[in-house]
């Protein structure tokens, strides 16, 4: 199975943009995990006819914050993912993760808008960073795809800006 990874989407509402970006980018994905920030709940019905887990991060409108957890531990295909935020988190992020999320495969997290895609013991990290690019120099978006057959294995992509 093929999870699709995002966070930090910064949107107030889903852009024509982010809607074929989102198309292209998750074509394949069933189930979406969404690492907060995505600012406004509408942003989810970009995924309508997929398996969506979201969390809220510190930029969210009361809407996302209402709607969604501030984490969570899901299972998917016999795997567990905690999926966080993150923003309590300023330093020894990947130790203090670990020691929060008990007996997780996977640790999903965003907010720092910096990708991440490794282990840690037995434990894989992924960060997909800032899907809209957020940074600076009009650094490009990006976004993590996690596979689950064979044992769980991510890679980061880079958002197409055009179409």
């Amino acid at each position: 199975m093929k999870i699709g990874i995002l966070s930090d989407t910064h949107l107030n509402a889903p852009s024509e943009l982010f809607l074929q970006q989102i198309q292209l980018c998750f074509a394949h994905c069933p189930v979406i995990l969404h690492a907060g920030d995505l600012t406004d709940i509408s942003i989810l019905q970009a995924f309508a006819g997929k398996e969506v887990h979201g969390v809220h991060g510190n930029m969210c409108h009361p809407s996302s914050y209402q709607t969604l957890p501030q984490e969570a531990v899901i299972e998917i295909d016999g795997y567990r993912f905690g999926l966080t935020h993150g923003r309590e988190y300023r330093t020894n992020v990947e130790e203090n993760l670990l020691n929060h999320f008990e007996e997780v495969d996977c640790i999903v997290s965003g907010h720092t808008h910096r990708p991440v895609c490794h282990r840690l013991f037995d434990t894989l990290f992924v960060n997909p960073g800032s899907f809209t690019g957020t940074g600076r120099y009009g650094t490009p978006g990006t976004f993590a795809i996690l596979e689950t057959k064979g044992g769980l294995s991510a890679k980061i992509y880079e958002v197409p800006r055009h179409f």
